[in-house]
């Protein structure tokens, strides 16, 4: 367990070193997943630790939000006064978000041909 939690960290870590050493416009954990994720295809199958390991984290994830939830509450007052903005700022970039991931669903079943098939996995006269 520890080496594969050890695993974990290294990429975050090579991320952020990446981030930082190239000045890219992406969070350090965000590119040190991809970097997982590529050492995970050079070196499939998943080692059972780091799928144990990982499950366990996601478990407990609600956990890491407490952190967030205290930096919150230490803003109320800038909650207070920039709450409207904020609230219509999430607000339209989920809007944003939901429209451009139907769009790319749309796009990706027009490619595959995923339109051309009835709901039971047959194909439309």
């Amino acid at each position: 367990m520890l080496a594969a939690f050890a695993t974990l960290l290294i990429s975050q870590l090579a991320g952020e070193a990446l981030v930082r050493a190239g000045t890219l416009p992406l969070p350090g954990p965000v590119v040190g997943m991809a970097l997982l994720f590529a050492l995970m295809l050079v070196r499939a199958p998943l080692p059972k630790e780091l799928e144990a390991t990982s499950d366990g984290l996601l478990k407990h994830l609600s956990l890491l939000f407490v952190p967030a939830g205290v930096g919150v509450v230490q803003q109320l007052d800038r909650l207070g006064h920039d709450g409207v903005r904020l609230f219509a700022v999430v607000l339209v970039t989920t809007l944003i978000s939901l429209a451009v991931t139907a769009l790319v669903f749309a796009g990706v079943a027009k490619l595959l041909g995923a339109d051309d098939l009835a709901p039971d996995g047959e194909s439309r006269p």
